[in-house]
């Protein structure tokens, strides 16, 4: 297997994770430096969910630096077999990780209601597919989605940098866009109903 760098910090800072194969993307130790030194006081008793979760690098982070649940959705039934050996390396495997073999666009029409709502979500699908993000974005933002996401809680996009989504997107708003490379994350919180959108955050 390819590796999938370390577990940066808390209870299972230091282990090594693995990839499901060389055409994943594992988010490299400086993103999830930067990620999780954003995130880390939104972190304790949080409920994660990691879509397109690929090795599970990102929501076993959340789960080491104290998350209460990390939620990994990935279709693919190889890389669904990794985040559970990753896990197990990281004596993370139990009730507070949930790993469904799911297409992300099925899940978040079903099961996700029944797992939510999230308090973070990080969102990385393939850099080939912008459309996908954007329909994800969509969903996670929309009036109707408070069983999915609770008010405040945060979405991270993790996209080509060339492709970057718009500033809001239905309730999400960003506040703030960070790149790397060819890769570049952007931080959304969802707002309230009842909260008007200023100026600034409208529409890129």
């Amino acid at each position: 297997m390819a590796d999938a760098g370390r577990v940066i910090a808390g209870r299972a800072a230091g282990r090594r994770l693995v990839a499901p194969g060389d055409g994943t993307r594992p988010l490299g130790d400086r993103v999830k430096e930067t990620l999780f030194a954003i995130l880390e006081p939104d972190l304790p008793g949080a409920r994660i969910l990691d879509l397109f979760a690929g090795s599970g690098a990102g929501g076993i982070e959340a789960l080491s630096r104290g998350a209460a649940c990390a939620v990994f959705v990935e279709r693919d039934p190889r890389a669904a077999r990794t985040i559970e050996e990753n896990l197990r390396r990281c004596s993370l495997a139990g009730e507070s990780a949930i790993v469904r073999r799911s297409e992300v666009r099925a899940y978040l029409a079903g099961q996700a209601a029944q797992d939510g709502p999230f308090d973070l979500v990080l969102v990385d699908p393939p850099y080939a597919e912008p459309e996908l993000l954007l329909e994800v974005l969509g969903r996670l933002g929309d009036e109707q989605a408070g069983r999915l996401l609770r008010v405040n809680g945060r979405v991270v996009a993790k996209y080509f940098w060339r492709a970057c989504p718009p500033d809001s997107i239905g309730l999400l708003a960003s506040d703030r866009t960070r790149r790397f490379g060819e890769s570049a994350l952007t931080f959304y919180r969802r707002r309230s109903p009842d909260v008007p959108v200023r100026p600034e955050q409208e529409g890129a």
